[in-house]
């Protein structure tokens, strides 16, 4: 048996909860530390109008297989907690959009059927489609030099339609970087994974509960059975060394008696790297840039429905159209019926209107959208913005790894490296990694 070790994990994001969960089931003794109140890091629960929402509408995929295996380990039942639909692009009947569902058949022939079903696309637009998937496939999803996704897409030949309605807002939802700013290697990474793989990889995963009550709360549990500790509101400024072992420094200054035999640090990559400086860890962690999302809640009367539960949507800044996906919250939670959650990725100059002049727009476009004319009005809205919610994913981006040079010291987060841009399965990735390098280490 390995001998039971203190491990402090600071951060208590998906990365953070992650390594800590790992970690105690390897038989540690492990204490979780967070600066809020709330656990979850930038994918967390809000009180918003007396409900628990999410800071952040998100969508998950059957390929996301750490996450998966991580809430089967929690004893959280995927199938209760996620409402699984076939991967699908949806547009309501006023966006002159596409209609594409996959079937739940074999892959790839559940792609094969929806792109011959799909509505909206002429024949020049599915057999580029085709002809993508099918170079991809023979190329086995690797580029031999990193290029932008605007780039890839017009060496094969894509129309303009089919990167209006398919390919851009799937590069802006999964990269959350604009296509001619954003990794097409990273991009052909998501789409091996999903597109690529077993018919249930393809899959959308929607959380039925809020963020924290999926996944953050019930790791917190699952350590606390394990004899560790979870300590919110506690902001760790500063680590020392103590030969072989760390202490920690808080936002009091106060530094900590207890002393650490290993160290997980899963903070955002700025944080990470103040709390490295001079301890003989530095990784370098570049200055990212970032980008914002912004989710736009608008609450209607009970029982107001969309025919799916959730769409594309067409946007265009010059219109005055920001959403790009739309949420009927209500088809996920009882609780929450005639609540819509609508996501506006890459969202800087959209917050620039202000969150009333926004929810006011967002509530027009979906208005005219759906050809529903009472959306125009909403009984009451909400716009929360993550600012730095995600590092910019631009073509040979080079990030850390999680081993530092101190081999009792590792880091995690979604900007690590990784095949994946910065999602929930990269920051669970990250931190079941980051977990096993440090048990490594003390085995």
């Amino acid at each position: 048996m390995t001998e039971a070790r203190k491990i402090a994990v600071i951060g208590a994001g998906w990365a953070g909860c992650a390594a800590a969960v790992e970690l105690a089931s390897a038989g540690h003794a492990v204490t979780l530390f967070e600066s809020s109140r709330t656990l979850g890091g930038r994918a967390r629960a809000v009180e918003l109008q007396d409900q628990t929402l999410d800071n952040g509408q998100h969508i998950l995929l059957g390929a996301y297989s750490a996450t998966l295996s991580l809430l089967k380990t929690l004893g959280v039942s995927a199938e209760q907690a996620l409402l699984r639909l076939p991967l699908q692009m949806r547009y309501p009947a006023g966006c002159d959009g596409m209609d594409f569902v996959a079937p739940r058949l074999p892959a790839p022939l559940h792609l094969l059927t929806a792109l011959l079903r799909a509505k909206g696309l002429d024949t020049a637009d599915k057999m580029a489609l085709a002809r993508f998937s099918t170079t991809a496939r023979w190329m086995e999803w690797r580029l031999h030099t990193d290029c932008s996704v605007t780039e890839l897409l017009e060496r094969y030949d894509q129309t303009a339609r089919l990167i209006k309605l398919m390919w851009q807002p799937l590069c802006i939802a999964a990269l959350n970087t604009p296509p001619e700013r954003a990794s097409a290697q990273v991009f052909l990474n998501v789409l091996r994974d999903s597109l690529g793989a077993k018919r249930a990889a393809s899959d959308m995963l929607i959380p039925r509960t809020d963020l924290t009550s999926l996944l953050p709360q019930q790791a917190a549990a699952f350590v606390e059975r394990h004899q560790g500790a979870v300590k919110t509101g506690a902001a760790v400024q500063s680590i020392r060394a103590h030969g072989q072992q760390w202490s920690l420094g808080f936002n009091n200054e106060e530094i900590t008696a207890e002393l650490f035999d290993g160290l997980v640090i899963a903070t955002p990559a700025l944080t990470a790297a103040n709390l490295l400086a001079g301890t003989g860890a530095e990784a370098h962690i570049p200055a990212f840039d970032y980008e914002a999302i912004t989710t736009c809640y608008l609450q209607y009367p009970a029982g107001t429905r969309l025919p799916a539960p959730f769409f594309a949507l067409t946007d265009d800044a010059t219109q005055g159209l920001w959403g790009q996906f739309v949420f009927d919250r209500g088809q996920l939670d009882v609780n929450q019926d005639g609540l819509f959650a609508i996501v506006v990725s890459i969202s800087t100059a959209a917050t620039e209107l202000g969150q009333e002049a926004l929810s006011a727009a967002i509530a027009q476009q979906l208005a005219q959208a759906l050809e529903m004319p009472q959306l125009a009005q909403a009984s009451w809205s909400k716009v929360i913005t993550e600012k730095r919610a995600t590092f910019s994913c631009t073509p040979g981006l080079q990030r850390p790894e999680e081993q530092t040079a101190l081999p009792h010291l590792v880091i995690a987060g979604d900007y690590l490296a990784s095949d994946y841009p910065a999602t929930l399965e990269s920051a669970v990735r990250s931190g079941v990694k980051a977990a096993k390098l440090l048990a490594q280490h003390f085995a």
